[in-house]
């Protein structure tokens, strides 16, 4: 089952996980602190070992980062860092906008086109729409149909999520990303792949410089 909606009969180190994944992406456990296994053994109930398991895998998916004698730590996000994943998300995701242009079926677009409905009417909620904008992505990649890349993009999406000063919390930055999104939308539904392609590229190029400003 996909994160996010482990069953309770999972493995007990991806459970572990998941909560720690949560409290993360969250920042309820900040970039760059130390993370405390015993406070956490103590306070999850569990032993060292599936804590050191999921430990492992945070460390795999780059929110932790894992520190000669000094422990586990939670991933801290870079300008440059961040810079390096925007650019593969573009590479990624406007690939993935293109074949999406070219190859989906009518009711696919029709999906894409209720998820961007969702961003017209949360505009002036910026959890709803920051929730409605990653509906938006992942389904687009879930049409493209590239397991590996969709694999990548979470992952890279899931670091992104560590910096302090996400794009979409910028001002004007909302308003801005629904007229891209528009864009994209109608792109997507003239079936116009090399048009949408560029449109994605512009759009995540939008969002780093947005990141990037204090």
């Amino acid at each position: 089952m996909a994160r996010g909606g482990l069953l309770a009969d999972a493995p007990l180190y991806e459970r572990v996980a998941e909560r720690l994944r949560e409290r993360i992406l969250a920042h309820s456990l900040a970039p760059g602190s130390w993370i405390d296994e015993q406070a956490l053994t103590a306070e999850l109930g569990i032993s060292r070992t599936p804590l050191r398991e999921a430990l492992k895998v945070l460390a795999a998916e780059g929110l932790v980062t894992m520190k000669l004698r000094r422990g586990a730590y939670v991933t801290e996000v870079s300008e440059r860092d961040l810079a390096e994943v925007f650019h593969l998300l573009s590479l990624l995701e406007s690939d993935a906008a293109a074949a999406v242009a070219r190859e989906a079926s009518d009711e696919q677009l029709g999906e894409l086109e209720a998820l961007h409905g969702e961003l017209e009417i949360s505009v002036e909620d910026r959890d709803a729409f920051f929730g409605a904008n990653e509906r938006f992505h992942m389904r687009l990649l879930d049409i493209a149909g590239n397991r590996w890349r969709n694999q990548m993009v979470a992952d890279l999406r899931r670091v992104m999520k560590l910096y302090r000063h996400h794009s979409l919390f910028k001002q004007g930055r909302l308003e801005a990303s629904l007229e891209e999104h528009r864009g994209i939308m109608a792109a997507l539904k003239a079936r116009d792949a090399a048009h949408v392609q560029e449109l994605m590229r512009q759009h995540l190029a939008h969002g780093k410089e947005a990141a990037a400003r204090p």
